[in-house]
């Protein structure tokens, strides 16, 4: 009987495809479960793998690894999915896909699988890392195969007394690790209605959460986080600190209207604290330490390996590439930011950096200037020159409301319009 490595979260998906590989596929399940920061008993997910049919169960612990090469590197580059989403469980599924080619090589199985659906991201960014790893592997995804649904594999959970975290009642589809949850299904689907509160579990509502400020202060080295509130931690307690602090306060909740890979839309909801408030600070640390030419090249990398992140191609030399710049760039994003936490909001409250270029002198209007107010003459001259040519050769004989209205759109097209 051929061996093959189930990326198990023992969540409806999962819980129902141990019994359906083994009926259906006639092989032997070895379940894989990777622990990157759910609330989940992960000693219980493990025995009902083996209670449900599994011959073998891991759990690896990688949740230093996960922030360390993952959350942290995406943090640098400021990648947002669309400008809203920080990724978490896009990020998650390059180093689970990486654990199941190492659990298929230790235990000798020809094959993986995962509980992924024929119209999801997920399923690109396993098979997609998979066969980058070792393309000699098959990959088994009977969810998409057999085009299951979901109120079909709640029955058949009933059918095996297979016990699942979900009803027909209660549909919503989770997904949760140390950088964000994500929660889909059930009257989500519906972008019109606003997400009940049942729906999230990390963060307070906003209406609820203390009617009283926090500060919190996050300190840098090289664009990692090192330090919360002056004491050092590790990445793992930095992050479940923070998202416990701000998810107090009804930071984190994001409801977002996103263009999914297969080309549909999809209304996602999610909690992400600690990276909400992270990436708002690591982004005006950078204001402070990157030129204006810096800041605006790497919002393009950014855009682009989030773009690689959300297609699964995180194993793909283009992001290899790309995160190299970002590490470049992060040699001066060093310094401390003060976030203020309130009622749902994370806004940016002071920073500061040992090698900022905001310099005091050149800014302030006050006494102890060092700006050369004389030399702006000569500068909006020299900028003013290209413009100032546009009016004598082509603006010539038009009337400044004709000008207002052509740069506004509005009015007569065509360069040969009101010659």
């Amino acid at each position: 009987m051929d061996k093959v490595v189930l990326a198990y979260s023992g969540g409806l998906d999962t819980s129902v495809l141990i019994p359906w590989l083994r009926e259906k596929y006639d092989f032997d399940v070895i379940t894989l479960t990777a622990n990157l920061g759910s609330e989940q008993d992960l000693d219980a997910i493990r025995a009902k793998a083996l209670r449900t049919g599994a011959s073998e169960a891991f759990v690896e612990d990688v949740r230093d690894v996960f922030v360390r090469f993952f959350c942290w590197p995406a943090l640098q580059s400021g990648a947002l999915y669309e400008g809203t989403y920080p990724l978490a469980t896009a990020l998650a599924r390059p180093l689970i896909a990486k654990l199941l080619v190492d659990v298929a090589h230790r235990v000798g199985a020809r094959a993986v699988a995962h509980g992924c659906t024929g119209k999801g991201n997920d399923q690109v960014r396993f098979d997609v890392a998979v066969k980058a790893l070792d393309p000699s592997l098959r990959i088994v995804a009977p969810v998409r195969d057999y085009q299951m649904h979901r109120d079909e594999e709640i029955e058949y959970a009933r059918e095996h007394d297979i016990p699942i975290p979900v009803t027909i009642d209660s549909p919503y589809s989770i997904d949760e690790n140390l950088w964000g949850r994500s929660v889909e299904a059930g009257i989500l689907e519906d972008p019109w209605i606003e997400p009940p509160e049942n729906a999230y579990t990390w963060t307070k509502s906003p209406l609820d959460a203390p009617d009283k400020l926090q500060y919190v202060e996050i300190e840098f080295e090289e664009g990692i986080p090192r330090r919360l509130d002056g004491e050092a931690l590790d990445g793992v307690e930095l992050i479940t600190r923070l998202n416990r602090i701000a998810g107090e306060h009804g930071v984190g909740r994001i409801d977002h209207l996103e263009n999914r890979l297969v080309g549909i839309k999809s209304r996602e909801v999610y909690e992400a604290p600690a990276a909400v408030v992270l990436n708002a600070a690591h982004s005006e640390l950078e204001k402070l330490t990157l030129s204006k030419d810096q800041a605006r090249f790497k919002a393009k990398v950014a855009a682009e390996i989030a773009d690689l992140i959300y297609n699964g191609l995180w194993f793909s030399s283009l992001h290899q590439d790309l995160a190299g710049y970002v590490a470049r760039s992060q040699r001066y994003v060093t310094g401390v930011v003060r976030m203020k936490l309130y009622k749902g909001s994370a806004q940016v409250a002071g920073r500061r950096a040992q090698h900022s270029l905001y310099d005091h002198s050149l800014a302030t209007y006050a006494k102890g200037d060092t700006f050369d107010h004389k030399a702006a003459e000569g500068f909006i001259s020299v900028f003013a020159l290209p413009l100032q040519t546009q009016a004598h050769t082509q603006w010539l004989g038009r009337s400044s409301d004709e000008i207002l209205r052509l740069s506004a759109g509005v009015g007569g097209q065509g360069s040969e319009d009101g010659a």
